[in-house]
C-alpha cells in the first residue's frame, strides 16, 4: 500500500484537493503492488514564491516515491501548469511512465536469473562431469 505524505506551499489544502491527490497519486498503488509493499510517496503541491512576478499564475506538483528494495530507490516526477489539477494529472502520468520502466527492469532481472538457473538445471550433474571429462580429453589430444 502506498502511504501518501502531502505538503502544500502557498495554497490551502482543502478536502477537494486532498481527495483529488489521493485519487490520482494513490491510484498508482497498482503499479507498486508487485514491487514494494511499504512504499511511501511525498507529494508537494503549491504555488511558487510571490517574491518574483515570474510564475505567479502557475502551480507545481512534485512527487517522490521511495521504494525499499535493495537499498532505497527514489522515483521522482514534477510538473508545472496553470491549474493545480492539471499539474497533478501531469505528474501522475510521468510517475506512471517511470514506475512502469522500473517494474520492467525488475522483471527482466528476474527472468534473466531464472533463465540462467534453468540452463544450469537442464543437465544432470553426471552430464556436467562427463562433458568436462570429454572437453579435457579433447584438449589433451590437441597438445
Amino acid at each position: 500500500m502506498l502511504k501518501l505524505n502531502i505538503k502544500t506551499t502557498n495554497i490551502k489544502l482543502d478536502d477537494f484537493l486532498y481527495d483529488y491527490i489521493h485519487e490520482k497519486i494513490g491510484g498508482l498503488d497498482k503499479f507498486i503492488e508487485g514491487i514494494d509493499s511499504n512504499a511511501q510517496a511525498w507529494v508537494e503541491v503549491g504555488k511558487p514564491s510571490k517574491h518574483h512576478k515570474k510564475g505567479a499564475d502557475e502551480f507545481y506538483a512534485e512527487v517522490n516515491v521511495e521504494l525499499s528494495g535493495r537499498g532505497k530507490i527514489i522515483i521522482r516526477a514534477e510538473a508545472r501548469q496553470w491549474d493545480v489539477k492539471m499539474a497533478i494529472d501531469e505528474v501522475k502520468d510521468k510517475l506512471h511512465i517511470e514506475l512502469s520502466k522500473y517494474k520492467g527492469k525488475q522483471e527482466v532481472k528476474y527472468k534473466r536469473s531464472a533463465r540462467i538457473a534453468k540452463n544450469l538445471l537442464r543437465f544432470s550433474p553426471t552430464t556436467w562431469f562427463n562433458w568436462a571429462k570429454r572437453k579435457k580429453g579433447k584438449q589433451d589430444k590437441e597438445i
